[in-house]
């Protein structure tokens, strides 16, 4: 589907680092401030237990998972907004994406290097703020001169776009993000249009240090209740912790060492669940002999819709869909079993498609 995940923050705390622990790209990582100039683009792959489950049943050919796409970005500092450091090429990277992880140092080390000098994540996540919030404000108000005339002599559509700049406006200037005056009634065509940065959802990252990989710290408090009125999502992993486990070779070593340290999974499976959850993505599944494969698709789209992921000739010659929910799948035993109970349903145009269905497509183009 193409989705992008955007990994921001200020230089050194610990974004190239999470990047190559969950994707399949290597990004550099060193304790200094612009070590990732040019945005590294990986594949994530989206953990997901069910796909195993389905396989022990069908018994295929091939597993293949579904992925997200993530993008480790420049460094930010003060000023950006205004070009400042890597500033014009951070903004026009977060711009490609569709959310943001902003990665906040949640972790006193005196052998690495702070920006600032110092470790304060709220400090840290309002210098990203504002200069989002700025760089928003520059093109919200171009936008307002290009209407304001056409929306005084009543042309509808101008009106419409004028009063959701307005609004907008009116919270940056507040130094609040866009996406907090959003609301459900708003187009997200028009949104999309204008092309916003802090429109984006976003999920704060919390890198702390190892004593505190399962509990978290001060430091997470403190940006959860600096956040409290985003809404948005706050995890905490810990960088260090999951460089290590990504080095080694086997599911054994790596379980034996989440154990010791107990932790139940590693940190960048939450994070990539987070993530997904925030691009409002879910998964259904095909199942074959050839292959039991997992399928990403917008959170509420239809039967057709969702074929079409798949092929775009799925959509066109869309007839119906056979479903069957996992939980029934699994219980069961496969498509047989679950048909032998009435389990298997046909369902049409309109259908729209639930986290975890099992699906087989019939279409005629």
């Amino acid at each position: 589907m193409g989705l992008k995940c955007g990994i921001v923050g200020l230089p050194n705390v610990g974004k190239s680092t999470l990047f190559n622990c969950v994707s399949s790209a290597k990004a550099q990582a060193a304790n200094f401030p612009f070590c990732t100039i040019e945005p590294n683009t990986g594949t994530i792959t989206v953990p997901d237990a069910r796909l195993q489950a389905l396989a022990d049943i069908v018994d295929p050919q091939r597993i293949l998972p579904t992925t997200v796409e993530i993008v480790d970005i420049a460094g930010l500092v003060k000023g950006a907004s205004k070009g400042e450091g890597l500033g014009n090429q951070f903004l026009a990277n977060i711009r490609e994406c569709d959310a943001i992880l902003h990665v906040l140092r949640c972790f006193d080390d005196p052998n690495v290097v702070h920006v600032d000098g110092s470790v304060d994540p709220v400090r840290d996540k309002e210098i990203i703020d504002i200069e989002l919030q700025l760089k928003d404000l520059e093109t919200v108000e171009a936008r307002i001169k290009k209407v304001e005339k056409q929306a005084q002599i009543g042309d509808k559509e101008a009106k419409r776009r004028f009063e959701l700049l307005g609004r907008i406006k009116e919270a940056l200037l507040r130094g609040q993000s866009a996406r907090s005056v959003i609301t459900a009634n708003d187009d997200p065509a028009l949104l999309n249009e204008f092309q916003l940065l802090t429109t984006k959802p976003v999920l704060y990252v919390c890198n702390v240090e190892e004593k505190s990989a399962v509990t978290g710290n001060a430091y997470v408090e403190a940006v959860r209740k600096a956040v409290a009125n985003e809404n948005a999502e706050v995890i905490f992993v810990t960088a260090a912790i999951e460089a290590e486990i990504a080095s080694m070779e086997t599911a054994e070593e790596r379980d034996m060492f989440l154990q010791d340290i107990g932790l139940k999974e590693p940190g960048v499976n939450k994070l990539i669940h987070a993530a997904y959850h925030l691009l409002k993505l879910a998964t259904y599944f095909t199942a074959g002999v050839q292959e039991v494969r997992a399928w990403t698709i917008h959170q509420g789209m239809t039967a057709p819709q969702a074929a079409g992921v798949i092929h775009s000739d799925f959509e066109k010659g869309f007839i119906r869909a056979e479903v069957i929910g996992y939980d029934d799948y699994i219980q069961y035993k496969g498509e047989a079993g679950a048909k032998a109970v009435g389990k298997l349903r046909v369902e049409g145009k309109e259908y729209p498609v639930k986290d975890g269905d099992v699906m087989h497509f019939l279409f005629n183009v």
